[in-house]
């Protein structure tokens, strides 16, 4: 008889999403005129930019001419947007080797197959609240979870400590709900404790796009020593549009070494046996993402969502609502005004405004009284969404 992973079982209902399909269907159902103004879709609501357009279109040609046909590509991904990725860092100052990126089929995929690398009886370290993932993927593979709290004294930026060692580390920088975005320091003393401690940094880089500020790094490989404790995950979902055609990358240094196995030897080994790679067609999209051209489009696509940030964050100000995020992110996370949960708070908001957000309930116990708005909304909808915040609340 087989076995099933009963680890499954030690899973939560992932109820949050589902909640909130259902309570905006019963209000739609008595209210079928109402037009919502939805804020808590972590989508990107923009389309490709034209450059990436048209290498999609060349790539599909090729696919049709004898002498450009591509078949099976390198499993680790095509040696054009490895070597396209390295340039990209070394122009940020980071020296990286092609063969230190691996091509991915996005980021969500990385952050569960990348835990093949490690043993079971190792721990995890997830900073809350968090993408809920980065819980569940280590919930199916039998680990034991630290669970370091963040709230709103800590900036949502908590420091490490040896209450909270573990042999795994979650980073996300800018964070996913919170916006939040680790400084150069405060990045530095996560790597210093983890080499200090052998453990190894997972760092989610796929909103690094959105920062702003000079001072704040767009990578953990900016820190010294972040190349012998960390591997970065990154994607071109919310930074090139690529939710529906699905591209990421991740980093693994050659210099990456635990118990004298090197992971980047390991990681090849893993994606030369469980993949075929990631299509040739939507590898040369992304290469395009990194020509100056596709750099310049996509920033124009970012501005858009920028834009819509500083939007709500100008009417959060002027109803004098705590938040952070919103710059260098594309999230901004609030507190609920007047100590409300935040499931209270998504009835209020749906009921009075026909806004609909995201109950930072849904992110873990230390989300309890926030509420995530996503900036990939339409920019009429975000501003009449402000227009209503200002009106409820001021």
């Amino acid at each position: 008889m087989i076995t099933p992973n009963r680890h499954y079982a030690e899973l939560k209902d992932s109820y949050l999403f589902a909640r909130i399909a259902q309570k905006v269907s019963d209000y739609q159902a008595h209210h079928p005129d109402a037009h919502l103004l939805r804020m808590g879709i972590g989508d990107v609501s923009l389309p490709l930019c034209d450059v990436v357009i048209e290498a999609l279109h060349q790539a599909v040609d090729d696919q049709a001419t004898k002498d450009r046909f591509q078949g099976y590509l390198p499993e680790c991904g095509a040696p054009f947007l490895r070597e396209a990725i390295a340039a990209h860092y070394h122009a940020r100052g980071v020296e990286l080797l092609p063969d230190e990126v691996f091509v991915s089929s996005g980021a969500s995929d990385e952050l569960g197959d990348i835990l093949d690398l490690f043993d079971r009886s190792s721990s995890a370290l997830v900073i809350e609240p968090a993408y809920p993932a980065y819980v569940d993927a280590n919930v199916m593979a039998g680990r034991s979870i630290v669970h370091l709290p963040s709230n709103k004294s800590d900036g949502f930026l908590p420091e490490p400590s040896e209450e909270a060692r573990a042999d795994l580390i979650y980073l996300c920088s800018p964070n996913n709900p919170t916006g939040a975005t680790f400084s150069r320091a405060q990045l530095q003393r996560w790597v210093d404790f983890a080499n200090e401690h052998g453990s190894v940094i997972l760092f989610d880089a796929a909103y690094e796009a959105f920062i702003e500020d000079s001072d704040l790094p767009h990578s953990i490989m900016e820190i010294e020593g972040a190349k012998t404790c960390a591997i970065e995950i990154c994607s071109l979902s919310k930074t090139a549009g690529f939710t529906g055609t699905r591209l990421g990358y991740t980093v693994v240094p050659k210099a990456l070494v635990r118990a004298s196995m090197s992971l980047n030897d390991m990681w090849v080994r893993n994606r030369t046996t469980k993949t075929n790679g990631v299509s040739y067609v939507i590898q040369r999209g992304g290469a395009a993402v990194f020509t100056p051209e596709g750099q310049r489009q996509i920033q124009e696509n970012l501005s858009y969502y920028k834009e819509n940030a500083r939007i709500l964050m100008q009417a959060l100000d002027r109803a004098g609502i705590w938040y952070c995020g919103g710059r260098n992110a594309p999230y901004v996370w609030l507190e609920c005004p007047g100590g409300m949960r935040s499931w209270d708070f998504f009835d209020y908001l749906l009921n009075e405004a026909q806004i609909v957000g995201t109950p930072g309930e849904g992110f873990g116990a230390c989300g309890e009284g926030y509420f995530r708005f996503s900036t990939f909304g339409g920019r009429v909808d975000t501003q009449e969404a402000a227009r209503r915040l200002i009106a409820l609340f001021s």
